[in-house]
């Protein structure tokens, strides 16, 4: 028995290899896939066993996935052909005859009301008809998401978080850390199969509270400025990112604004035992990656 991980050498599937290391897994347990092997050295190095396969190429996987096997099949990126690409996957677990499929979906799965979850309600349901023994990980946003922390210089520089979101949305969010951690969690223990699990933060916070505690913490004036969806899609794509991207983003504002993603079902600090880490946390540590630059 092997615990797959496909999409290994991205940064939530390295964590969740780091994570079942650091609990123990023997490396050998751990088949890192990647599509190439140059992108996978240093989990090679560590001992984990590299393969190389391509959603895009549904033959790659039959020799992967063996019998009894735990696989953690982590979304793509390639918005609109996920739930093709990620078929591959799935075709191949159920013909070897995988133990468990865990799939990291989006937080609402078939209730989820917004553009960037429709390839994953077209997924989960393709695993529902698989048969596959199934564990749902239904992600919600990462603190350290292009559009917080992780683009924290470019809101120091700017003096602003820009969202088109109405006053007072609030959003529930935990780093990628610690989606890593429950994934490798339910990987590793039993009692998850046949679950579904909505993972979030704790509390959910405001981007005016995002804007203040950034201040607070930096010593400089950050402010929440809303603008149009328009205004917000222009922006987008005046700092590079493709039209249809941009629009996928300014409709998962238009989602936080519904409170979509506000929700504190808990799920996720449960699978940890631990309380989710708090954004204030999340920004601190960006902060201290920005100074060291």
């Amino acid at each position: 028995m092997s615990i797959v991980i496909t999409g290994a050498t991205g940064q939530l599937g390295r964590l969740v290899v780091a994570d079942l290391l650091a609990a123990g897994v023997p490396s050998g347990d751990i088949t890192a896939v990647a599509r190439s092997e140059a992108k996978a050295e240093d989990l090679a190095a560590a001992g984990v066993r590299v393969r190389v396969a391509d959603y895009d190429e549904p033959g790659s996987f039959k020799p992967v996935i063996g019998q009894g096997d735990r696989v953690l099949l982590i979304s793509g990126t390639d918005i609109g052909r996920r739930a093709e690409q990620h078929a591959a996957v799935i075709d191949a677990a159920k013909a070897a005859g995988a133990a468990q499929l865990a799939y990291t979906g989006v937080f609402g799965g078939p209730t989820a009301d917004f553009l960037l979850a429709a390839d994953h309600r077209a997924t989960e349901q393709l695993i529902l008809d698989s048969g596959l023994p199934y564990t749902f990980l239904r992600n919600g946003w990462y603190s350290d998401a292009p559009s917080f922390t992780a683009d924290l210089p470019g809101i120091l520089e700017r003096g602003a978080i820009i969202t088109s979101t109405t006053a007072g949305a609030r959003i529930a969010t935990a780093p990628r850390t610690d989606y890593a951690e429950a994934a490798a969690r339910v990987l590793r223990e039993d009692g998850h199969l046949g679950k579904a699990y909505e993972l979030s933060g704790d509390a959910a916070w405001s981007f005016d509270e995002f804007a203040d505690e950034v201040s607070r913490q930096s010593g400089r004036r950050i402010v929440h400025r809303a603008v149009t969806p328009a205004e917000h899609k222009a922006t987008l794509v005046g700092a590079g990112l493709p039209e249809g991207f941009a629009e996928v983003l300014v409709d998962v504002d238009a989602a936080i604004s519904r409170g979509s993603l506000a929700g504190t079902p808990g799920d996720l600090s449960r699978i940890l035992g631990r309380p989710t880490t708090p954004i204030a946390d999340s920004i601190a540590e960006a902060l201290t990656r920005a100074e060291k630059k």
